[in-house]
Formats: C-alpha cells, structure tokens, sequence
C-alpha cells in the first residue's frame, strides 16, 4: 500500500509541480517564497493516508496552494515604506490589483465571479478613502502611473504621496482582508 501511495505522490508532483510552481510565483514577491509555499503543498499532500480517494487532485492542489498563498501573505507584518516605493523584484505594485485583473477568467465562473465581488468591494472600499489617498491610488495602480509622476502632476512632495498611497492600501487590504478570508483566495 505505501509503494502505491509513493508512486501516487510522485506522479503528482511530476504532473502538477512545474504549473503549480508557476502559478506560486505569479502571486509572490520572491521565488524563495514560491517554492516554500509549494513545499508546504506537497508535505500536506504527503500527509494524505489515501491519496486514491483524491477526486480531483488538481483543483484539491490548487485549492491548498491558494490557502497556503494566503497564509503567507497573513504572515507578512507590514511593508516598509521603501518596498511600497520600489514594488517588488519585477517592479510590481504593492497592492496587486493589476496582476489580479489580468487573471484570465474566460474559463472559469469562479475566478469569474470572484473577480466581480472582489471589483464591487474595492470600489466601496475605494469610496471610503479620503479623496488625495483615493486619487493616489487609483492613479498609481489602475492608471499604472509612478508615484513621483503622480507627485508631479499634483505638485506634492513624493514622500507625501507614498504616505498617502501606504494609507490607502493598509485601509484597502484590511477591508478587503474579510473578502480574501472568506473566499480562500
């Protein structure tokens, strides 16, 4: 039964384990943190006593690695001013509403409807926000404009607008955070 099992284990990793990875990465800062979240996926898969009851192994996989997106994420503490400045490696944004909007979701009425809840609720949260915080945000992420742009076309110190982009987006991720809870993305 565990040579079953073992060989079990290994045909999924085999299959799943590149596009997870990819899929990992997409979502992360850092490729250290991608594969620790994988290898956290594949010791839970390892833990399973039955991996033939798995009916869908891919959707049960990608639904433990989006739980395990989210924990690291949870994990985080707070982002330094100079990392909400400079994005990540790749030059992403602080708050990855671009890189979720871009999702294709033309296959999928899931991802299709989160992505509606999650628009509905970023607007209402957005109309929540003093309105030079609002600006700043949605003219750096949605208008994909830099923050020393933006302080330029608004004639303010860049430090005053990092404040206020870094007081929009703790407001945005701790009113969205229900959101991200609820639906386990």
């Amino acid at each position: 039964m565990a040579e079953k099992n073992s060989r079990s284990f290994t045909d999924i990793v085999k299959t799943y384990g590149s596009q997870l990875l990819r899929f990992v990465k997409g979502k992360v800062k850092k490729a250290e943190d991608a594969e620790d979240i994988l290898q956290e996926v594949w010791y839970q898969l390892s833990r399973l006593t039955n991996m033939d009851e798995l009916e869908n192994a891919s959707a049960w996989l990608y639904a433990v690695t989006r739980n395990k997106i989210t924990d690291s994420y949870r994990k985080k503490k707070s982002e330094s001013l100079d990392e909400l400045l400079e994005g990540d490696e790749e030059g992403e944004s602080a708050f990855p509403v671009r890189q979720f909007l871009l999702v294709d979701d033309s296959n999928n009425a899931e991802l299709k409807l989160f992505k509606d809840i999650f628009w509905d609720e970023l607007m209402k949260a957005l109309e929540e926000l003093p309105e030079k915080q609002r600006r700043v945000f949605i003219l750096n992420e949605m208008e994909e404009k830099t923050l020393q742009e933006i302080a330029d076309m608004e004639n303010e110190n860049l430090k005053t607008i990092i404040s206020r982009k870094g007081y929009a987006v703790k407001h945005l991720r701790l009113r969205l955070r229900s959101l991200y809870e609820e639906l386990k993305f």
